[in-house]
């Protein structure tokens, strides 16, 4: 296991993905994001079946940076119940994690 994490989330809008693409990247809690078209999401909301296209967002950052990445992600994002789910990597380019590390640096202090 690395300490390096997938983290996803998904919105209806691309303008919301963008913006929080880029929100997270300049704060620092993600090194880079990712946005892909969803064609659907299947799902029950307040009893009744949905079907939607979404867009999806995955950040590449570290297990330190996650806690402030995610509770910026829940601040920030547009749905009532966002999900956020991280997915640890098991192997990753000593090239790309080293990059991550240095772009999602803890704050001063922390």
């Amino acid at each position: 296991m690395t300490d390096i994490l997938l983290v996803s989330t998904t919105v209806a809008e691309r303008a919301d993905a963008e913006r929080l693409a880029r929100t997270m990247v300049e704060q620092r809690l993600a090194a880079c994001a990712q946005i892909e078209r969803i064609e659907a999401s299947v799902y029950r909301w307040q009893g009744a079946l949905q079907q939607e296209p979404e867009w999806r967002v995955e950040f590449k950052t570290t297990e330190a940076r996650y806690a402030g990445l995610e509770a910026a992600l829940l601040a920030a994002h547009p749905y009532e119940v966002p999900a956020v789910v991280a997915v640890p990597t098991h192997t990753v380019s000593t090239a790309f994690a080293e990059w991550v590390r240095a772009e999602c640096p803890l704050p001063d202090g922390a």
